[in-house]
């Protein structure tokens, strides 16, 4: 499975290169594959390169979503990945409380 995020331009650099913000992170990205790119566009950001743009609001929308999925993730406890009996299922796991 593949996944693309949106990161807001913050600078734009003379070699196909621009510098993102995501969410407080801020990377020097490959933006080759993208035309028209200007400051505070957002960009949809896959392995390093900018894959497309997004309207501002569309990537407000999937950055809300994907934080609703974290913290909804974050509030369960995870699951034993391997069947009753076997050699790692006494391995402790953490438990998160909400």
């Amino acid at each position: 499975m593949c996944l693309a995020l949106p990161a807001r331009v913050m600078a734009l650099h003379e070699d196909e290169h621009a510098t993102v913000d995501l969410g407080g992170v801020r990377r020097c990205i490959n933006v080759i594959l993208v035309d028209d790119l200007r400051l505070d566009d957002y960009v949809l950001l896959h392995v390093g390169f900018a894959i497309g743009k997004l309207n501002a609001e569309e990537a407000r929308r999937t950055l809300r979503l994907i934080e609703e999925a974290l913290i909804s993730t974050a509030c369960t406890k995870p699951k034993r990945p391997w069947p009753s009996g076997h050699r790692g299922a006494t391995a402790q796991f953490p438990v998160v409380s909400c």
